[in-house]
């Protein structure tokens, strides 16, 4: 990383440091082939999910509208032939690796580079270096996202002439809040493996290890540790019940369930709650109607927040153990 210039202005003499390294990472990122390749993979699914599947999506949007219900989401929730899988379902898979690719070389990048003495020698604090780097990752993806998504609500306006109410516009933004949430998760702990490992390949690897694990073995963990915590007795069907209210328990430690159950109650209206188990009195009691735009951040609120506090512990972490470090020429 190059010198950064010297301020000139009242203002840019006063401006904390961590801008200055935010806005020259940002400016790397965006010139970087990292960013086009990124760029135009999501963009490239996102047309491919909505496009590609136009008639399927036209004969299932006028029979939503026909029923009353929100069709614009469908463009994100919908998936046809010959794309096996949603827009939304996509981004649960694929943002984790963007988080990563945009942090797992944050820190290990500079240091292999010979580059962290002479960046933290600058007239800044220590500490702007890594707030800058979290922050011109977090942002530059926050941008990515954005600008795919609209590409979904363009082609889907112009391709099946649907137009989003303001209830879908609130619902949009609010899960493009909770996307970046769940990337700043894997932006976090890749950040906080660069910083922990010298070898930016060792960081790739274990915070992708990290996200196979969750992603494809979280569920077998889950029911073997609650299976530990909550043992099933063959007499006692009670055992059963709190088996299963465990693993559920448990499965919330993941952000890839957080994610998932957010996405799914903001861009599908009809959900009400994300209990596998009911009762009969709560089925009974169970109204099959839409959930307004405030019941539905209600509903997912605490995935958010859960999120939210997953990304400041790791990043407070990593942050600790960048502070400690000795960096030497």
């Amino acid at each position: 990383m190059t010198a950064l210039a010297e301020p000139a202005t009242v203002w840019e003499r006063r401006r904390p440091g961590w801008m200055d390294v935010a806005r020259k990472e940002m400016t790397d990122h965006l010139l970087s082939g990292r960013f086009i390749a990124l760029l135009f993979i999501l963009g490239l699914v996102a047309v491919g999910t909505v496009y590609g599947a136009a008639s399927g999506l036209r004969e299932s949007a006028q029979q939503s509208t026909d029923a009353g219900l929100p069709a614009f989401l469908l463009l994100f929730t919908v998936n046809a032939d010959p794309i096996p899988f949603s827009f939304m379902s996509f981004l649960v898979f694929m943002l984790p690796i963007v988080g990563i690719a945009y942090g797992f070389d944050s820190i290990s990048g500079e240091r292999s580079q010979g580059t962290l003495p002479r960046l933290v020698s600058q007239p800044i604090h220590r500490d702007d270096v890594i707030n800058g780097k979290f922050v011109a990752g977090l942002a530059v993806i926050g941008v990515t996202l954005t600008v795919v998504v609209m590409i979904v609500s363009g082609v889907g306006i112009v391709a099946l002439g649907i137009v989003p109410d303001a209830s879908d516009v609130f619902r949009l933004i609010t899960w493009l809040a909770a996307s970046v949430l769940y990337v700043g998760v894997w932006l976090s702990m890749a950040m906080l493996a660069s910083v922990a490992f010298r070898n930016a390949a060792t960081s790739a690897i274990v915070t992708i290890g990290i996200w196979l694990a969750l992603l494809f073995f979280a569920q077998l963990i889950f029911t073997l540790v609650a299976s530990i915590i909550a043992p099933v007795d063959a007499a006692d069907p009670f055992t059963e019940l709190s088996n299963a209210r465990a693993e559920q328990t448990l499965s919330q430690i993941s952000p890839v369930v957080l994610y998932d159950e957010a996405s799914t109650a903001l861009l599908v209206p009809f959900t009400r709650t994300f209990q596998t188990l009911f009762t009969a009195e709560q089925a009974d009691r169970a109204i099959p109607s839409e959930l307004s735009f405030t019941q539905s951040v209600l509903l997912v609120w605490p995935q958010l927040v859960a999120m939210l506090a997953m990304t400041v512990l790791l990043f407070a972490v990593a942050y600790v153990k960048f502070m400690r470090q000795e960096v030497r020429a």
